[in-house]
């Protein structure tokens, strides 16, 4: 397998793109230096593609290796041949190499290897020819030996039928034709183990479904009711076509022997072929469905963290509680805990008044901007008391209501203690809640991504490779954004291009020892981090105040000079790009192509440089809508069919969007509610973090059900 062209071929890509993406990842280069620095040799293919173009060449690569191991165990049989061979090289799936392997693979002892024990290998082969004219049971009596306990012609003419079977089990093309018959018409069919119990699987306990249209939601809910023991399951494939298709092709026309081998056929498809093509198309079913999932949390993930952050704000964060009461941080604009307390707000205790007094006493002092309430336990009622305190304070005042998910894993962590050591864990996780408002992606950096609670059937999904996707999600958003070298925590610097966590260990030492960095160059006095290390990261990190104003750009230390000659070439200076005077550079340079030329740079680099010197500093995330600030609250006894409402989207799944509308549950929008035109998926209406208008069509129970069509 040419895996170049395969590559080519499967993303739609021009060879150079795919040769040189490739030479690049070899040569260690990260896939944020790639997407950023590298465009004119992958022709500016996106992170994304590059993801998934290197985990393909993962595959591909993987999968060669296995064909040449079996390839080589084959050969080490001596029974490898040409057509052999040639399978192997036509083979583009691992089930397709395993399926080729499967008659030479060890066996565990079968009745197929009791029967050749028995001597009855040569009566099974006579059958297969199909050219005997004498009844099968007559050929059968030459095999009779008591020595070898075949005690008949019936056991002998049976231990050749078991080995027939595995014969036919083994032959790689008679599993393609049951795969093949099997996807395009099989069906997963769930029944309840007890339909008398509850459980929240009840409209699976009589269901089916074809499997190649089964959405992956489905089919992750099934394994979840399977495995918790509430869910019957298997997959109905067509198989008497697929027994027809099979002795079609074994049987001969052979009046003598024709019962014979229809009759081990069938037991081989129904014994042995079925059940392993059933693991075989629930396997496929499930990882299928996992993928699909891990799309979709992937891309909640980076919605999530490239959410908007408020800047230079005074936060006064709360984590609502009943019993140990809420949990309170103030928080100043650069994410410094300023003051902590516990005040107790909520039932049992309802101290209103003091707690009021506390809350007023610590928005006076530090000139609070805004108020971050967690969303968990007592959220409610911690909304609706501070919505009663902003009643009665003589000042503008808003809060939020911020996802809480993972505050508490953070603040239970050895990060959060090695954070804040001064603090106990409760008013650990107010901080986090309070920080995460400020700047989404450097506070959740520090939480494993699968427990922010953006995702579906996570826990269900295959960790590493759940772990790994979303480390890359992470990575691609905290490359994409930068991060200011002289405040970032050590978690928010492992996730740049080119630094792992000892590196940024080494950083934060560094940094305590000799004070704030000046330039992006003095990184190369780190520790452990070389040449290669710095030519992976230097771009992604920020120097707000350095030296050189380039040092607080995305432009690359490799193209200062390019930097510094465009400039000069159009009568600016670096200290004009530091005052931020080199905004009209985009129509200056009108023919980026010439102009490229002329400074010897390619015109994709140049157009990033451009925008670079035009907004240094630059956050991408500004261009977003910030979050919904509240001053009152609302309740669910207040909404009404009809009601229209602006909401905030937290989490999208295959069937639709749960948006916060400001009550304490955050209502479904169904994918048929979000669009007058048919969408495929949630994804292609809503983002997570969006600000959207939703109309209440109706409560029930505390289900609420919301349209975006008003």
């Amino acid at each position: 397998m040419d895996i170049l062209e395969t590559l080519t071929s499967e993303f739609n890509l021009k060879r150079f793109q795919v040769d040189n993406t490739v030479k690049l990842i070899d040569d260690g280069n990260t896939i944020p230096f790639i997407a950023r620095y590298r465009k004119e040799l992958t022709g500016s293919l996106d992170d994304q593609v590059l993801r998934s173009l290197q985990e393909r060449l993962t595959y591909l690569r993987g999968l060669n290796d296995k064909r040449e191991q079996v390839r080589a165990s084959i050969a080490g049989a001596e029974k490898l041949t040409d057509e052999i061979s040639r399978q192997l090289d036509a083979a583009s799936t691992l089930a397709e190499i395993e399926d080729i392997y499967r008659p030479f693979r060890p066996k565990r002892r079968t009745r197929a290897t009791v029967a050749r024990e028995r001597g009855l290998e040569p009566l099974a082969y006579t059958l297969l020819a199909q050219a005997a004219s004498e009844p099968p049971l007559a050929l059968a009596r030459e095999y009779v030996n008591a020595e070898l306990e075949v005690n008949t012609p019936e056991e002998a003419l049976k231990g050749a039928m078991d080995i027939l079977a595995e014969i036919f089990s083994d032959d790689a093309n008679y599993r393609a034709i049951a795969r093949e018959e099997s996807t395009r018409d099989g069906v997963l069919v769930s029944k309840a183990s007890d339909p008398k119990k509850e459980s929240v699987y009840t409209m699976y306990y009589d269901f089916q479904e074809p499997i190649k249209k089964i959405a992956g939601h489905r089919v992750l809910a099934i394994n979840r009711g399977e495995t918790e023991e509430f869910l019957n399951v298997r997959v109905e494939t067509p198989d008497e076509r697929i027994i027809a298709r099979l002795c079609q092709i074994i049987v001969k026309n052979n009046p003598a022997t024709e019962e014979v081998i229809r009759e081990a056929a069938e037991d081989s498809y129904r014994r042995l072929i079925a059940p392993s093509m059933e693991r075989e198309l629930r396997s496929a079913l499930t990882e299928r469905a996992e993928e699909g999932a891990l799309k979709i949390f992937s891309e909640n993930l980076r919605q999530l963290l490239l959410q908007p952050p408020i800047k230079d704000k005074v936060v006064l964060a709360l984590d609502p509680g009943y019993r140990t009461g809420c949990k309170v941080a103030v928080i100043d604009g650069t994410g410094r805990a300023l003051d902590t307390d516990v005040i107790y707000a909520t039932p049992p205790q309802n101290r209103i008044e003091e707690s009021k007094a506390k809350l007023a006493k610590f928005i006076a002092k530090h000139n609070v901007d805004v108020i971050a309430i967690g969303n968990g336990t007592a959220s409610r009622e911690t909304e609706a008391f501070v919505a009663g305190l902003f009643a009665e304070l003589n000042r503008p005042l808003a809060y939020v209501i911020v996802n809480e998910a993972g505050a508490s894993v953070y603040s239970a962590s050895k990060l959060g203690a090695e954070e804040f050591p001064e603090y106990d864990v409760s008013l650990r996780s107010a901080i986090s809640i309070g920080r995460r408002l400020q700047d989404p992606l450097a506070e959740l950096v520090k939480i494993d991504p699968k427990s922010i609670g953006v995702g579906q059937y996570q826990h269900d999904m295959n960790q590493k490779r759940l772990g790994e996707t979303l480390g890359g999600v992470v990575e691609g958003c905290v490359n994409s954004v930068g991060v200011n070298l002289n405040t970032a925590s050590p978690s928010l610097l492992s996730y740049v291009a080119g630094i792992t966590s000892a590196t940024a260990k080494n950083i934060l030492a560094y940094r305590e020892q000799n004070g704030a960095f000046k330039s992006r160059a003095e990184l190369l006095n780190v520790k452990k981090l070389g040449p290669k290390a710095y030519e992976q990261c230097a771009g992604f990190l920020r120097i707000p105040d350095g030296a050189n104003a380039l040092d607080n750009t995305g432009v690359h230390p490799e193209s200062y000079a390019v930097s510094e000659k465009l400039l000069k070439l159009l009568g600016l200076s670096l200290e004009d790009v530091r005052a931020k005077k080199a905004r009209g550079i985009s129509k200056m340079t009108a023919k980026l192509d010439a102009t490229a030329a002329e400074l010897g740079v390619g015109a994709p680099t140049l157009a990033d440089i451009i925008k670079e010197l035009e907004k240094p500093g630059r956050d991408p995330r500004e261009d977003l809508p910030p979050p919904i600030l509240r001053g009152d609250v609302l309740s669910i006894e207040n909404l009404y069919e009809g009601m229209v409402l602006s909401g905030t989207v937290r989490n999208i799944t295959d069937f639709g969007a749960f948006v916060d509308i400001g009550v304490h549950q955050d209502g479904l929008v169904h994918i048929s509610q979000m669009s007058d035109r048919y969408i495929k998926h949630p994804l292609e209406a809503v983002r997570v973090g969006e600000i959207i208008k939703v109309k209440v069509l109706g409560v029930n129970k505390n289900k609420i059900s919301l349209s975006m069509k008003i």
